[in-house]
Parts: structure tokens; C-alpha cells; sequence
């Protein structure tokens, strides 16, 4: 039977799409509970009734991959009631590795049912917002996004018979799927048909049966947790926490506390509620930042200037600190409240004593701890609250080891300047990241501050000045004099030097593949021997200039365009299939395929010779003069600049939100094969180039 019904819409999608605007999701609302009382929480239920053969995305997203489009549920607020906890899918959730997005997605059948509780405030609430959504078929993945406002009312405050509250979908402005291949995808932006009262009644009456037989399942957020992604960085946080201990700030502090434990009546189970309440409090500073996290607002930290810059000049002052320039600690009254409060023994004192170990610690271990909260910035609630446990376990467990096992001590190094040495050394690496936040900012604005070889220019010196830190050649404040140097340091010192001659060559344009998606592009270097021999081999000069040339460049020389009416006009002119390159200026995994990549001869003869090149940067900020602005089909927002717009075009004609995201297309800008994302495997992607070559 599933057999026979996707024939089927294989064979009726084509001739229907000539015919109407497809909508295969239809949306029903209503309050579980009918009647309420003011104070009351009662649960909120929407039902997506899906046609046979499609499918939609669960609320709930894979941190590990970008895209697709989830479904969100957005409530107008107003003074009638508030939302209690966030909206929960509430029916079956499929996991399905999907190869376009290089992971698993989350996706739902009919009837898909989300729930979202709320506390009424007033009488007569009234209850709006907008469901956005992306609806895709079983078969091939083409997708629609859709979007739809809803309007709940009726609801009573009062204890009256129960009634069930439904309101009829409102037109939707969706992006429709010609044909359910890759082949012709084309985006539309008609308003979608409203459903008959025939095809409401059959939703109705089959979203009744199934719900009365469907069990709730409620999918808790940790599965989305699963995966190398998050294993890799909860064990860079659990090393992170490893290396605050060795800080001048935080070792010292370890004999004294477990002494202070082991002298006292029941120490040990004291010592297990100490590490438990410093693990505690860094997980609920993780807490409060995933509160805040959002794909917005990972956006906004991720591109706009001024976040990138306040990450600089903490980097750059923390990193001033740890070199010995000044002291950076909270204020004594803060300290001294909490140590006080410390004094007063039982659970609150010792509660106290772990809050009053991370406050004096707090200049060691600030930049460590903010580091690895910007590197959970992406949008998702369990991340950074994961990345604080892991961190303050390897800050906790030693506290509790010690005090288990106070003959361990013995065997502890003595407090001494070697602490001072490491602290100096995180000093230097606060510097080099702190260029990293700068450097974007600058890519985005192109300001033209921090050009590749200004960049590597720094950092050549920055590590050269720890290699000579490790051979004793250099002496900062606080640092004790040595006679010799150990062999550890030595070491160092090789690993060191060795990592200063392997950047060296890149400032006249060695491609530093191991660090290409950490530096500036290839092509805001303004002496690049490889680039000027790539462009004096070139025979496939463009025969115009790309608009925004003055922006955007290719890396290796290559030419392209950086807008899409112009790259579609000259296909046709030269009648070439189109090379699509979604990327962005703060895109680490772009950097990284356009040096091991696009630099293989295989990969970049095909690129200079059988495609037009177009390069869409989804980040940038330059602001289009006014009559060029829209308004998005999308998300009905004006699009200003050149990245939203590009950003806006990825979404609705190829409904994708990933980068890099690479789309062959013809003249008319319909996909010729499935896009590609990240790949570092080049016989893939010389196979992508090829099959679409071929295609066209």
C-alpha cells in the first residue's frame, strides 16, 4: 500500500503543481481543557494532519548540523496570559540520517502533535501567533516551507461544559516543489488555497482516531545531544577544566580545602557536597546563557561587530592579565560576603565555600569559561549546560579525591613558579584568540584591518614569543629565576618553533591547510605568489565585471560572480550550468573546503572551466540602497543587505539554511543533481561536478 501511494504521487505531483499551489500540512488548534480559572495552567494542542507520502521537522533541532527548518511555533504576547515552558513535540519522532545535512534530522507523520502549556492571566484570553514550518516529501526530500498565523479563542474562565476550540487555517505563503526531483525545484510565493469543508472534515475526523489511539511521547532535549560533535566538546571543556586547576589562582587552594575537610567530623561526604555544589553552580551559569540562546542570537554573535569586538577586548585584557601586566579579581566585598557566609557551617557553608572558590578563581578561570560559552553559542538549550558540567567535574573531582584520599597529597607538586609559567602561556593564547573575534568582525564589515598576512603576522610573533618563553630567553613579572630549563619545556619549545616555521611560508601564500578555517581568506592577502601564478595560467577570463567585485573574492585565483541575476544572466550567455557556493565571512567549514578542496587540480580545473562561479555570503552586512530592499515571503522581514538577502534566497528556492551549501543549477536556476554540503573528500565532490556537468 505505501508502495502503490507514492507511485501515485510520483505520477499525479508534476501535472498537480500546474494546477494548484500545494499544501499538503493542514493545522488545527485548541485548548485541551475548555474552562479554566484565572491562575490556571492548561495545555495548548496543535495538530499538523499530513498527507500521505510527506513528512514535517520536529520543535526540537540537531545542535550538530544546520538545517532543516524545525517547526516553530511563535505566540504573540499580551497581558491575557504567559507561556509556561516551550513547546513540546508531543507524538512519534522519527530520527532519519539525512545525507544532504550530514546527520540526523528529526521528523514527524500524520498527525503530528505539538503542546505548549500557558497560564491564563485575564478572562477571555485571546491566543495568536505563527506556525512555521517545512513540509518534505518521503520519497526524494524536495521540500515546501510553510507558514501559517493562528488565532485560539473562546477558551472560558469559568466552569461551563467543556467545548473544543478550532480555528480555520488562514492563507499561507509557502515555497513549492515543482516536481518531486531535484531536478526542477523552483520556488513560488502564491498564497496557498484554503481546504475545503470536505478535506477539513476527513482531517478532523482522522486526526480524531488517530490521537484517541496515539500515545504521548514526550522526547526529552538530551537526545539532541547525542553524537561526536558533543562528545569532542565536552572533552575540550573537561580539558579546559584540567588546565584551570593547574592556575596560580586555583592550585594553591587544593591542600588548604581538603585539609580543612579531612580534620572535620564526616569530611568526606562534606568534601562530595562540595565538588557537587561547584559543579552546580557552573551548570547553572550554563543554564541562564541557554536561556538566552537562540538561532538569532547565534547569528548576531556569531557576525555582528559588536559582540566580536567585546570578545576581543575581554581576550585581549584577560590575556594581558595572565602576562602580569595587572590583577583582574571581583570585588573584595563580594568575596568576603561569601566567605563569611562559608563560616556558618552545615549545607549553606559549605555551599558558600564552593561559591567563594569560584569567585576567587574567577580570574583564571573567566576567559576558560567564556571561551567555551561563545563556543556553545549556536542556538541550543543543552549544549552549553553540558559544557559547564564536563568543565567544573575536572574543577570538582580533585577537591573530592584529595579529601577521600588525603595521602594523595604527598604526592602532589609544590605550589611554585611553575604555575606562574602556565598562566603566562594562557596569557599568549588569550592574545592569539582574542585576533580570531577581531578578524571576523573585520571580514564581515569589510574594514580591511586584519588581512591574512596582518593576522599571520601576529601570530608568528605571538608563538614565537612562547617558544622563547619555554627556552628561558624571556622573562615577564612574577615569573622566578631558573638556572636551566627542564626537558618538558624543551619539548614545548620544539613544538613551538616548529608550529612558527609551518605559518611562516603562508605569509607569500602557502595555503596553511591545518589552519585554513582560523585565518582570513586566502583573498585578503594582497601578496599571494600562488594566486598570481593561478592568474596568469587563467584562460577563462569573464568577458564582464561581477557586481560587488569590489567586496567578495574568489579564493586561487578563480573568477566568479558574487550576484544571482547577474550569474543566471551570463549562463545563458555563455551556456554554462552554474556553480552555487553558499558560504559566509565567520564560516570555519568554508574556509576549510576552499583550501583542501577547491585547491585540488582535479576540483579547480572543473570549477574554472566547465561552470559559472557564484558566491553568495549569507553574513555580510553592507546595506543595499533602498530601492533594492523586500519584503521575505519567508518570515515577511525586510531583507537590507547583501547577506540577508542571499541568506533569504538559500532558504526559500533551495530551502536550506546550512553553509557551505553548494547547488548546481541550469540557466533558469533549477537544481540539475541533490546540493552538497560539507565534504572533504575530493573524489565526492569532483563527482558532484561531474553528474551535474553531465545533467546539463
Amino acid at each position: 500500500m505505501k508502495s502503490f501511494s507514492t507511485l501515485i504521487v510520483w505520477l499525479l505531483l508534476p501535472l498537480a503543481t500546474f494546477a494548484q499551489i500545494l499544501k499538503p500540512v493542514a493545522w488545527t488548534y485548541k485548548s485541551v481543557k475548555p474552562s479554566a480559572k484565572v491562575g490556571e495552567v492548561v495545555e495548548l494542542r496543535f495538530t499538523a494532519s499530513i498527507k500521505a507520502g510527506y513528512h514535517i521537522y520536529s520543535s526540537e533541532v540537531n545542535p550538530k548540523i544546520d538545517g532543516p527548518l524545525p517547526t516553530v511555533i511563535k505566540f504573540t504576547p499580551n497581558k491575557t496570559y504567559e507561556l509556561v515552558g516551550k513547546v513540546k513535540p508531543v507524538s512519534k519522532v522519527e530520527t532519519k540520517y539525512e545525507e544532504a545535512f550530514e546527520g540526523d534530522t528529526y521528523l514527524m507523520h500524520s498527525p503530528a502533535l505539538f503542546s505548549q502549556r500557558i497560564k491564563i492571566l485575564a478572562a477571555n484570553p485571546v491566543i495568536e501567533g505563527n506556525i512555521d514550518f517545512q513540509t518534505c516529501t518521503d520519497s526524494d526530500g524536495s521540500c515546501i516551507p510553510g507558514n501559517e498565523d493562528f488565532t485560539i479563542t473562546g477558551l472560558i474562565v469559568a466552569a461551563q461544559s467543556a467545548t473544543t476550540v478550532a480555528v480555520a487555517s488562514t492563507p499561507a505563503t509557502a515555497s513549492v516543489v515543482t516536481k518531486p526531483t531535484s531536478e526542477t525545484m523552483v520556488a513560488a510565493t502564491t498564497p496557498a488555497p484554503a481546504v475545503t469543508a470536505t478535506e477539513a472534515t476527513e482531517q478532523t475526523a482522522s486526526t480524531s482516531a488517530v490521537t484517541a489511539t496515539q500515545p504521548e511521547v514526550i522526547v526529552d532535549e538530551a537526545t539532541t545531544a547525542a553524537g561526536g560533535s558533543m562528545w569532542s566538546f565536552m572533552l575540550a571543556a573537561f580539558l579546559s577544566g584540567l588546565v584551570a586547576l593547574l592556575t596560580p589562582c586555583v592550585f594553591p587552594i587544593i591542600p588548604a580545602t581538603v585539609s580543612f575537610f579531612t580534620n572535620q567530623q564526616g569530611g568526606q561526604w562534606k568534601a562530595l557536597l562540595y565538588g557537587a555544589f561547584i559543579i552546580g553552580i557552573y551548570v547553572l551559569i550554563g543554564t541562564v546563557v541557554s536561556r538566552f540562546n537562540g538561532p538569532a542570537f547565534a547569528n548576531f554573535v556569531s557576525t555582528h561587530w559588536l559582540p566580536n569586538l567585546l570578545f576581543f577586548a575581554i581576550f585581549f585584557v584577560f590575556g594581558l592579565s595572565f602576562l602580569g601586566l595587572f590583577e583582574i579579581v571581583l570585588p573584595n566585598s563580594l568575596i568576603n560576603k561569601a566567605d563569611a557566609k562559608s563560616e556558618q557551617g552545615g549545607i549553606a557553608g559549605i555551599f558558600f565555600m564552593a561559591f567563594t572558590l569560584v569567585l576567587v578563581s574567577f580570574s583564571c578561570t573567566g576567559p576558560i569559561v567564556g571561551s567555551l560559552l561563545v563556543a556553545s553559542a549556536g542556538g541550543e538549550v543543552i549544549k552549553p549546560i553540558l559544557g559547564m558540567a564536563a568543565f567544573s567535574s575536572a574543577f570538582a573531582i580533585p577537591f573530592t579525591l584529595f579529601a577521600a584520599f588525603p595521602q594523595w597529597l604527598k604526592n602532589l607538586p609544590r605550589s611554585g613558579g611553575w604555575l606562574n609559567s602556565v598562566k603566562v602561556v594562557l596569557g599568549f593564547l588569550e592574545l592569539a584568540l582574542a585576533l580570531k573575534f577581531l578578524s571576523i568582525a573585520d571580514q564581515v564589515y569589510h574594514w580591511g584591518l586584519l588581512d591574512r598576512e596582518v593576522f599571520l603576522s601576529l601570530w608568528i610573533v605571538i608563538f614565537a614569543l612562547i617558544g622563547f618563553y619555554f627556552l628561558g630567553k624571556l622573562r615577564l613579572p612574577h615569573d622566578s629565576e631558573t638556572k636551566y630549563i627542564s626537558v618538558q619545556k624543551l619539548l614545548m619549545a620544539i613544538i613551538t618553533l616548529s608550529f612558527v616555521v609551518y605559518m611562516i611560508p603562508g605569509l607569500w601564500g602557502a595555503p596553511l591547510k591545518a589552519l585554513s578555517g582560523y585565518l582570513p581568506p586566502e583573498t585578503s592577502q594582497d601578496f599571494n605568489l600562488n594566486n598570481r601564478q593561478f592568474a596568469a595560467n587563467t584562460a577563462n577570463a569573464l568577458t564582464e565585471t561581477p557586481k560587488y567585485g569590489d567586496l567578495f573574492h574568489l579564493p586561487h585565483g578563480l573568477q566568479g560572480f558574487f550576484d544571482y541575476k547577474q550569474a543566471i544572466a551570463y549562463a545563458k550567455k555563455v551556456n554554462k550550468p552554474i556553480f552555487i557556493d553558499f558560504t559566509g565571512h565567520g564560516c570555519v567549514n568554508c574556509r576549510e573546503m576552499e583550501a583542501r578542496v577547491w585547491s585540488d587540480p582535479a576540483v579547480m580545473s572543473r570549477l574554472q572551466n566547465d561552470f559559472v562561479i557564484l558566491a553568495l555570503y549569507v553574513d555580510d552586512k553592507t546595506e543595499l540602497p533602498e530601492a533594492d530592499w523586500y519584503t521575505s515571503t519567508y518570515d515577511q522581514k525586510v531583507k537590507k543587505t547583501i547577506g540577508a538577502q542571499n541568506a533569504d534566497l538559500q532558504i526559500t528556492k533551495f530551502n536550506n539554511n546550512a553553509q557551505p551549501h553548494y547547488c548546481l543549477v541550469n540557466k533558469e536556476g533549477k537544481l540539475l543533481v541533490s546540493p552538497k554540503n560539507y565534504d572533504r573528500n575530493v573524489t565526492h565532490f569532483v563527482a558532484f561536478l561531474d553528474s551535474g556537468k553531465a545533467k546539463f
